[in-house]
């Protein structure tokens, strides 16, 4: 927060507010966010769970915007790992000029790490509980509940961090190239699947087998009902010639 901003970040950080809802109209920044209520909504926009509006009272009094800035600090910014000091409180509150705009940079930083460290989160957990738990949901068809989205996600997501499909000598690189780049909780999913693939390919081309053989017996079948049928209209004929 102590960094100043330059022009250039000042209009990024205004386009950054201007695209979150907020209950009140955007008129004067340093006013707008003084008794902290829409800082409050700025971080509920991002991170729902992390904030109760109905703590934050709109207010005129310094003493009540300082408050609502104070259990900002307590119940919301600590748990971002970031606070704001009591003098910057007292100039935000008193509608001091710039100083509400690093405050707002700082905030920006934390939500979006944050977010990021969620994803991160969430992404490795899905992952791993998938491959934990994949013998247990497997289905005696060979296949497992919603697999095929799950890896084909995880297999993208994979292949953009570590750009895996790369280009040497105008070819790409060996399949056992990209499973060394791939995170091994993925890498082992992915070659369970190449192996039920080609148990499956196999089961395909031993039922193809089977399906041809029937048909061929069908067809024989309807040979001998032809033959049966053209014997019976013969001794049909004879008996009626008697």
């Amino acid at each position: 927060m102590d960094r100043e901003l330059t022009e250039e970040d000042l209009q990024d950080l205004y386009a950054w507010i201007d695209k979150i809802p907020l209950s009140r109209p955007k008129r004067h920044i340093t006013r707008d966010f003084s008794d902290g209520v829409m800082a409050a909504e700025v971080v509920k926009h991002f991170l729902p769970k992390l904030v109760d509006l109905h703590n934050y009272v709109p207010a005129s009094s310094t003493q009540q915007k300082a408050s609502n800035w104070n259990l900002l600090n307590r119940k919301v910014f600590s748990k971002l790992n970031f606070v704001v000091p009591e003098e910057t409180v007292r100039k935000i509150v008193l509608n001091t000029t710039g100083a509400i705009e690093p405050v707002l940079r700082a905030l920006r930083e934390k939500i979006e790490r944050k977010l990021e460290h969620t994803t991160e989160n969430a992404m490795t957990h899905n992952g791993l509980e998938y491959f934990d738990h994949m013998n247990q949901d497997k289905h005696c068809t060979g296949f497992y509940p919603n697999e095929a989205k799950l890896v084909a996600q995880l297999a993208g997501d994979e292949m953009k961090k570590d750009e895996h499909i790369k280009l040497k000598n105008n070819k790409p690189q060996p399949a056992a190239q990209f499973y060394q780049n791939m995170d091994p909780a993925l890498r082992l999913i992915l070659q369970e699947k190449e192996k039920s693939l080609l148990a499956l390919q196999e089961t395909v081309e031993i039922l193809q087998m089977k399906v041809n053989r029937l048909e061929h017996l069908v067809h024989l079948k309807d040979m001998r009902i032809e033959d049966l049928t053209k014997h019976l209209d013969m001794y049909k004929g004879k008996g009626k010639a008697h």
